[in-house]
């Protein structure tokens, strides 16, 4: 006869969860003090949602469920091998692997609903629970440490010893009296290849992320213009980044996911295309209607079609190809002042003369001044090259 963990355990699996661990309601009491400090520090600014009372419920699982006794932590691979199909496209931008597939919210939360059915089923029993992702106020990632599922790399994720760190996580607070599982004690010890490879330099220490300096930040939260300082490192990326992950050893033997948990489960609707990178020129012409369609179903939606065709502008930019001009040069007509500015900025960073006549011509029609600064400084910036140009020549 099964035990109650066993049972708990098993019916995870059957559902399709790769990782299920267990650890106690007991508060996180160092976790809530580390994450404390993050925001005294700054390090979590320009994300209004996550504050000082989000973390103290977060650590608090009693306050999330009265007569919580232990917390399931789940987790679900979204790993993919790289894919091709968009190679017909010369000018595209990244796209990370867990935007590429249907929104996990809706995909764990609709799992974790199904389970904590099952259970109740399987143990004839109502089990008092709640479950969360990441939208909610449980520090997941504290949980899942603690429970053994796996551990904090440097880079802040959680990293697994069977599926890396490409796993989506997920906590179920039950008033079930479950064994805990110890946490593991495993680290990445000397290992800094991801702290090394950040190209805006976000990880500013081991397990410490400054989040303004992020590019999944900037490419999805930030709602506004994308620092200078950070365009250029930015790279191709266009809703989120994998950088660190790529380069991140344990990763390095992850296996694929399992296909049939994002592309047939009927209770999240229709499967939602697979992205593996995106036509950049092509993103510059989406309508809002068209923007909505494409991307239904999908985390790439919360950019919003400004926040993408921004991102799409800076990506060019990085890319430097002339050919991208005509399309960056009717951006600069944009219904979006954001859109129009940095669209201007990577017509600078070409620098032809094709697109230093495209500023010329908008100047005189632009009305909004952050708009018309990028121009001033897109055309500045490009005759300031050659005039060393022309010294150097000499």
């Amino acid at each position: 006869m099964k035990t109650l963990k066993q049972t708990v355990t098993d019916h995870a699996l059957e559902l399709g969860f790769d990782l299920v661990r267990v650890t106690s309601s007991v508060e996180f009491t160092e976790d809530r003090e580390i994450t404390l400090q993050r925001l005294r520090d700054g390090l979590m600014d320009g994300l209004s949602w996550y504050d000082r009372d989000r973390v103290l419920r977060g650590t608090n699982p009693q306050e999330l469920l009265p007569g919580a006794r232990s917390i399931i932590c789940l987790g679900l691979s979204y790993h993919q091998p790289v894919s091709s199909s968009n190679s017909q496209h010369l000018l595209t931008g990244k796209v990370a692997q867990y935007a590429r597939l249907q929104d996990y919210h809706k995909v764990m939360k609709a799992r974790m609903r199904d389970y904590v059915r099952g259970l109740s089923s399987q143990l004839e029993i109502l089990i008092a629970a709640r479950w969360y992702v990441d939208d909610g106020p449980m520090l997941d990632r504290a949980a899942a440490a603690r429970s053994g599922l796996g551990w904090f790399g440097k880079n802040t994720n959680i990293l697994t010893s069977s599926h890396g760190s490409w796993i989506f996580l997920g906590q179920v607070i039950t008033d079930l009296g479950l064994e805990p599982d110890p946490p593991l004690k495993k680290t990445c010890g000397s290992c800094v290849r991801c702290i090394d490879a950040c190209p805006t330099g976000a990880i500013v220490a081991p397990y410490v992320i400054d989040n303004t300096r992020c590019i999944s930040y900037q490419t999805i939260e930030n709602r506004g213009p994308i620092p200078l300082e950070l365009r250029p490192k930015m790279l191709d990326w266009v809703f989120g980044c994998d950088i660190c992950q790529d380069v991140c050893p344990v990763n390095r033997n992850a296996p694929a996911a399992d296909s049939s948990v994002w592309g047939q489960d009927a209770s999240v609707g229709t499967p939602a295309e697979k992205l593996d990178t995106l036509g950049l020129v092509d993103l510059l012409r989406l309508t809002e209607e068209e923007f909505r369609q494409r991307f239904r179903g999908t985390p790439i939606l919360r950019a919003k079609r400004e926040g993408l065709q921004r991102n799409a502008c800076v990506a060019l930019g990085n890319l430097g190809d002339p050919s991208a001009v005509p399309a960056l040069s009717k951006a600069l007509y944009h219904d979006s002042p954001l859109v129009r500015s940095h669209a201007a900025w990577a017509l600078g960073q070409i620098g032809t003369v094709q697109a230093r006549a495209a500023l010329e011509a908008t100047h005189s029609k632009e009305h909004d001044d952050e708009v018309l600064g990028e121009i001033h400084a897109a055309l500045a910036d490009k005759a300031g090259q050659n005039a060393v140009s022309a010294s150097e020549g000499d």
